[in-house]
């Protein structure tokens, strides 16, 4: 039997992880926060912030979480901790997406509705495949990085750590980019893509240097 799931973070990011869950027919004990929620579509109850909650051995060991953060720095940074007290940190996947074979999954992995992910690929760790993206065949995309909505990773791409694909972006095939880079909405990338920092256009053009650690 399946255990109940804590929300770690609830917000509008959140909102979607939970949808995905109950799709997935399964249960949701709550969620966690610094502070109790006024907004509350899916009446779900308080469970006090992740720090004091799963501070009760009892607590890690009965529950499976899930991070719904959508910052890749801060999602990366509850994401280890609560893995490190030996909390069990589950895949949400929607039972509309389609999923090839031989798709390798790390953990914290979000794949939304009408998502596609192709035969021989990898999703490290916190990825979030947003709605509609497709995936193409042996794509790599490396631990909490987002592919938005309709973005389109054509075969062989390989997408570094901490990076962002915006909506609607377009990587064509065999090109690589670097961890902590952002693709802006509707880009389309047509070469590797190496500095950290934000890259928009067709082809897409570095804008903005990242100089976040």
């Amino acid at each position: 039997m399946s255990k109940e799931i804590v929300l770690v973070g609830y917000s509008g990011h959140s909102f979607v992880i939970a949808d995905i869950l109950l799709a997935a027919k399964l249960s949701i004990a709550g969620y966690c926060e610094n502070e109790i929620k006024s907004k509350n579509p899916f009446a779900l109850k308080y469970l006090e912030s992740e720090n004091v909650f799963f501070s009760f051995k009892e607590n890690s060991t009965t529950y499976d979480a899930f991070v719904c953060i959508g910052d890749s720095f801060i999602r990366q940074r509850i994401f280890k901790n609560l893995i490190n007290i030996g909390v069990n940190i589950i895949n949400a996947i929607h039972p509309r997406s389609v999923v090839g074979n031989h798709v390798t999954f790390g953990k914290g992995i979000m794949v939304a509705g009408n998502a596609t992910i192709n035969p021989g690929c990898y999703i490290g760790d916190g990825v979030i495949c947003n709605t509609s993206c497709s995936i193409d065949h042996e794509c790599i995309i490396g631990d909490f990085s987002h592919i938005a909505p309709g973005a389109v990773l054509c075969g062989n791409v390989t997408i570094g750590k901490n990076c962002f694909i915006g909506a609607n972006a377009t990587i064509i095939p065999g090109k690589k980019i670097n961890d902590r880079i952002t693709v802006g909405a509707g880009s389309v990338v047509t070469s590797d893509l190496i500095e950290p920092g934000i890259y928009v256009g067709s082809p897409a053009k570095l804008i903005k240097k990242n100089l976040r650690n």
